[in-house]
Order: C-alpha cells, then structure tokens, then sequence
C-alpha cells in the first residue's frame, strides 16, 4: 500500500511538470502574407493577456502567448483573424498567418437632388484611392514627370515640399494623439509633467510604430505603446537636469 502511495504521488508531480510545461508562455515569432506577399502594420493582440505588438516591414511579429490563448490580426484592408494557440504552434519556428483582402460589395447608388456626389461616386476613381493632401499633391505634381523632377531637384523644390508633406503628416498625427488622450491621462497615468506634455506628445508622433497605431486607429496598440514611450521620455527629461 506504502509503495503504491509513493506512486500515485509521483505520477502526480510528473503531471503537474508536464502541464505546467505547456501552460508556460513562450515568446511566439510569425510572419503575416497576404497572396504570398508580406504585411507590414499589422496589430496583433493577445486577447488572453492583452499584449499587443505589430509586425515589421517583412511581415514578422513576435508576441509572448500559451497554449488556448487567442491572437487576433488586424489592419486596414485586411478582414481580421483569430488564431487560437495550440501545442504544434508553439514548436514551429515561424507560424505562419495568412490574411486576405476585405471585399466590399458595391450597392446601387441611387442619385437624387440631396445626393453627395463626389468623383467615387461617379466611377471616376476607385474607391478607396488613395487620396493626397495639399502638400502631398505638391509633391506628385513636382515629381511627375523626369523633366519636372530633374528640375525641382536641382532648385531645391523637391525637398522643400517633401519637408512640407511631413510636416503635415507630423500636424495630423499630433491631433489624433491630443483628440485620444486626455491631459491627466498624462499627469496621472503616466506621470508626466504638465509643463512637459506638448514635448512629450511630438516625442511620441515621431516614433514609425506609434505613428502606426495612431493612423490605424488602434487605440490598444497606443495605450500599449506611449506608456513604454512616457518611461524613455521621464528617463530624458532626469538626465537634462
């Protein structure tokens, strides 16, 4: 009877290490394709643990998850995908996620007096085109042709509407990250100072990942992100004293 108990007690414990194995997190690294072409900006969330990240520009990501917990994929253009972890894709090398296009099916488009009607509508570009902004539209025009962009070049044009654009796209992303977040998020949350917050903000719009968040929307990805970015701007602001 003694040696039985000393059994039972030993299959006990291998179980426990066994289970407890492959319950542990492991850090996951995947690539996403789309038609065999890689994305980048995809967001990526553990819906178990809420950690978040999003792949590069090769497509690849890495996220820490377990056995039975759920990513979930998602981007501009991309009809999203839940993956539910299993044993065999933890031991994978690169797991592998294939996402598709979003197909939008077109309705009738009845036109009447009080009819927005715009150059979509009218099938004179796409839907969906991708449309410039003033100073976007500069640039293209001062780079259209190999005359026009020789000389733009040459006077300094180019550049100085490049520099334009980006200065744009800067304004923009600053509006979108003072319309997410409110002034004691910032004291508060993230223990900035209220005389610091405005450098702290044009600190975070410069950063490609959190720009990234903030175009698509993903206010998860952003919450994640700018508290990562608060602890390196605090570390800044110490070492200026």
């Amino acid at each position: 009877m003694k040696t039985n108990n000393i059994l039972l007690a030993l299959f006990l414990f291998i179980a426990e290490i066994t289970f407890g194995q492959s319950a542990a997190p492991k850090e996951i690294l995947g690539q996403i394709l789309q038609q065999s072409v890689t994305v980048e900006g995809v967001n990526i969330i553990n819906n178990n643990s809420q950690v978040s990240t999003v792949s590069d520009k090769d497509g690849r990501f890495s996220i820490v998850a377990k056995e039975g917990d759920v990513l979930v994929f998602s981007a501009v253009n991309l009809d999203p995908v839940k993956r539910r972890i299993t044993t065999e894709d933890l031991s994978e090398a690169v797991l592998l996620i294939k996402m598709t296009a979003n197909e939008v099916e077109l309705k009738e488009v009845i036109v009447n007096e009080n009819a927005n009607i715009t150059a979509e509508n009218l099938g004179i570009i796409q839907y969906g085109q991708k449309k410039y902004t003033p100073a976007e539209r500069k640039v293209y025009t001062a780079t259209s042709t190999s005359v026009d962009n020789l000389l733009n070049s040459i006077s300094g044009r180019t550049t100085m509407l490049k520099k334009e654009a980006n200065v744009e796209k800067k304004e923009a992303l600053f509006r979108k990250i003072e319309y997410l977040f409110e002034e004691d998020y910032y004291t508060n949350r993230l223990r900035i100072p209220l005389d610091d917050i405005k450098g702290f903000q044009l600190y975070c719009v410069d950063d490609a990942e959190f720009a990234v968040s903030l175009n698509t929307k993903n206010k998860t990805m952003s919450m994640f992100l700018i508290t990562e970015l608060a602890r390196k701007y605090l570390i800044i602001l110490e070492n200026e004293k």
